[in-house]
């Protein structure tokens, strides 16, 4: 299981990348992090709240142009390569 939980963690990894280089929207995004079910259950509860949190303001914040929301995708994206960071903490080292 924590073999999988590390791919795809390694998967939304990049998908988020991909976001940050525009090659993806954040529907998109938001579509494949939810996918990501077997990493979700590795990771303690509150994991799975913070991701969705930010994954539904990311969408919102796609609404409306560039910064004029109340929610910086900038900084959403840094919430979500914080999150990546503190996931892969959590998941310890693959096996």
């Amino acid at each position: 299981m924590t073999d999988t939980a590390h791919t795809q963690l390694t998967t939304f990894t990049q998908a988020l990348q991909t976001f940050e280089r525009g090659d993806h929207t954040a529907a998109t995004l938001s579509t494949l992090a939810r996918q990501q079910t077997t990493l979700l259950a590795a990771l303690p509860p509150r994991y799975s709240e913070v991701l969705l949190n930010l994954l539904d303001r990311l969408e919102s914040s796609a609404l409306f142009s560039e910064e004029s929301c109340s929610f910086s995708q900038k900084d959403l994206v840094a919430n979500l390569a914080m999150w990546v960071k503190k996931a892969t903490e959590s998941l310890g080292p693959q096996v």
